[in-house]
């Protein structure tokens, strides 16, 4: 890993995420990029080009003010923050800086969202979670030291979400932790017998390791839904992370089918880290 994204808004919120990249860069010595996108409404667009050029000169030079004052922090002495400003507030701005900057993780401190806000707004940390190509690492507490220590990982074992397994694997392995895989059987519709789940485990493990020794870090456990299991059981070993694969779905198909990844971020209190399938 070389290259983290933090984008900032100068809040608490991403200050926590700021800190976790700090944490890393230490471990590894990854370079961190701080994102701050100018807060120009899209009605704002619609003013004369006049007005449009003297607000955003206005908001970029209160930008840089900001910045100045924010990376100054005893904890990231030593490490290199460059500080980027776009124009516009829009979160798929996000993943193409991402890949003008060839990143390889986002982390973003977020206080969730729930309620009517949750189902009809959303975070923007959620959004940026849609659109996001690369993984991202949602943070919701002031962490001193952040670690890979213990993660767990869950997963459907389906075909299409082996390359999310080996990314959250090869992240995991870059700061020397150990990945606990979880899958979590769920009544009705969903439910497995154990033949059956150990089966899908063998198989997928022989797609993406060509091997099965990853079989030692599976757990499978039963629950009323996903999300509660995968809660669970993290809590239960003392996790430090959880990982979990997201469609990336937009629009109405977000809206009537949701995402596990998305109500996690939104309701747990640990690290999330969430990778597009």
């Amino acid at each position: 890993m070389k290259t983290i994204i933090v984008p900032l808004d100068f809040s608490e919120y991403s200050e926590y995420a700021l800190k976790v990249a700090a944490s890393l860069a230490k471990k590894s010595e990854v370079n961190i990029l701080a994102l701050h996108m100018l807060d120009i409404q899209s009605d704002m667009i619609n003013e004369s080009p006049s007005y449009l050029q003297e607000r955003t000169v206005f908001l970029l030079e209160l930008a840089k003010k900001r910045f100045s004052t924010f990376l100054k922090k005893d904890y990231l002495e030593g490490i290199k923050v460059t500080p980027i400003i776009k124009h516009f507030k829009v979160f798929s701005e996000v993943n193409q800086v991402a890949k003008e900057e060839n990143a390889d993780l986002i982390i973003m401190g977020s206080h969730g969202a729930t309620g009517f806000k949750e189902l009809f707004v959303g975070s923007n940390t959620e959004k940026v979670i849609r659109f996001s190509e690369i993984p991202v690492l949602v943070i919701k507490n002031d962490l001193t030291d952040f670690n890979f220590d213990e993660v767990v990982f869950a997963t459907d074992f389906s075909k299409e979400s082996v390359g999310a397994y080996l990314r959250a694997k090869s992240i995991v392995q870059d700061f020397n932790g150990k990945m606990h895989i979880l899958y979590v059987n769920t009544p009705y519709e969903e439910f497995k017998t154990s033949s059956e789940m150990e089966n899908l485990a063998v198989d997928f493990f022989t797609v993406a390791d060509k091997n099965t020794d990853q079989l030692e870090n599976v757990t499978f456990l039963s629950d009323r839904t996903i999300e509660k299991g995968i809660l669970n059981f993290s809590n239960s070993i003392g996790a430090d992370l959880i990982a979990v694969s997201t469609h990336g779905r937009k629009g109405l198909s977000h809206f009537f089918t949701g995402s596990i990844s998305e109500d996690l971020a939104n309701h747990a209190t640990l690290p999330i880290l969430t990778i597009r399938l």
